[in-house]
């Protein structure tokens, strides 16, 4: 992962380098000089790497006169900032607005194997003007930082935003019936061969996760966004006109390079760890005791993981709140570990027997990660353990 980072990082303080050479001409531009300006959409397909999973989106900016074509992406980012995984850990992530010449961009998506399409937008050219004018606001330094937020407020809405408070007209989407997709449902779709990052992703992710999303609210993800431009249109003085005036494949697929990933699935790894709580059981049925250590491992281990969800509970995604899965991976398990190993009588089994019932009931509620169901019958099977023991 690591030097996954260092290329990421490398790749783009090359474009940045690179911006210099890139004439100011492309922001002198009136209302009257745009005749020969295109204003595009580009979405690049995920590929296989952990942080393009959901694909990419980002606005083109053509001069076919000049024969200048810039990228303005809305998805950089510094790994080497301070504190850069706690504050994206709390929601606190700051992205910004880069520039970067076409060529070098898709050359990082053709290595990677991933699809880029431009969809050329129908505009006026003082619609043209506005777009272009907005963006270069934006890039002032004093605005192109925003603070990320991976569903509300990211790569892909932050395009869209600006195209459509920037048209002379209203964009009218057409409808998709019947599809009203959970947040976690979509993320799903795109992790389906990554089952570790699926299991991050809904550990941390809480109930509102699991509210079903109406149109725009999916337009977070690239591929939802190009869906619907494709199939818009805009209104303006009684009158429609097509949002996408025409449609190019900027990179083609190819073929992907996947990584190896662990062999065993979470619910695999789940269902091992119940077998062992199952075989300690019986084993402490044969021998009549109980063996704490064991109990200690599965404290500690759900303990440290609670405090995860429970620091999630502060966070600015909005969410990662009411995560129902603290009910297991609870930290308060930490607090009772000393009385569990001196074997001292204590609360914490019948508030594991709780926070079960509880988890079990919430499961109506919320979409709980791989496994973790696996893993409150370990917790359950030591409370029964115990519980047959003390008689």
């Amino acid at each position: 992962m690591k030097q996954l980072e260092i290329f990421f990082r490398t790749f783009w303080l090359v474009l940045f380098l690179l911006l210099p050479a890139v004439p100011t001409q492309a922001y002198d531009e009136t209302a009257n000089d745009m005749d020969s300006v295109e204003i595009s959409l580009i979405t690049c397909t995920p590929h296989e790497e952990i942080y393009s999973l959901y694909g990419h989106t980002a606005i083109l900016y053509r001069d076919l006169r000049s024969g200048q074509n810039l990228v303005f992406n809305y998805g950089v980012f510094n790994f080497e900032a301070p504190h850069f995984v706690s504050r994206f850990v709390l929601g606190k992530t700051d992205y910004e607005l880069g520039i970067a010449p076409l060529e070098p961009f898709c050359d990082y998506y053709r290595h990677w194997g991933s699809m880029v399409t431009e969809q050329v937008l129908n505009l006026t050219p003082e619609e043209k003007f506005r777009i272009l004018t907005a963006l270069k606001i934006n890039y002032l330094p004093q605005n192109r930082i925003y603070r990320y937020n991976f569903f509300y407020d990211n790569c892909s809405t932050r395009p869209r935003d600006i195209i459509e408070s920037n048209l002379t007209g209203r964009i009218i989407y057409e409808p998709r019936p019947d599809y009203t997709p959970t947040y976690r449902q979509m993320i799903h779709e795109l992790t389906d061969h990554h089952p570790w990052a699926a299991l991050g992703n809904d550990l941390l992710l809480g109930l509102k996760a699991d509210f079903k999303t109406n149109q725009r609210e999916q337009e977070f993800l690239p591929l939802n966004l190009m869906y619907d431009f494709d199939h818009a249109q805009i209104y303006e003085n009684g009158q429609y006109r097509r949002l996408v005036r025409e449609r190019h494949t900027l990179v083609a697929s190819d073929v992907q390079m996947i990584e190896e990933e662990f062999p065993l699935s979470p619910t695999l790894c789940a269902a091992l760890l119940l077998c062992i709580s199952l075989a300690v059981f019986v084993a402490e049925r044969a021998k009549r005791r109980c063996y704490v250590w064991f109990d200690a491992i599965l404290m500690t281990a759900t303990g440290l993981a609670g405090c995860l969800l429970f620091i999630m509970f502060f966070s600015e995604h909005p969410t990662t709140s009411t995560n129902l899965q603290i009910l297991v991976l609870n930290p308060a398990w930490l607090f009772f570990i000393p009385s569990v190993l001196r074997r001292k009588p204590t609360r914490y089994w019948l508030m594991l027997l709780i926070c079960l019932c509880l988890f079990l009931l919430g499961e109506i509620l919320q979409d709980y990660a791989e496994g973790m169901e696996f893993l409150a019958l370990c917790l359950l099977t030591r409370y029964m353990s115990h519980h047959r023991n003390d008689k």
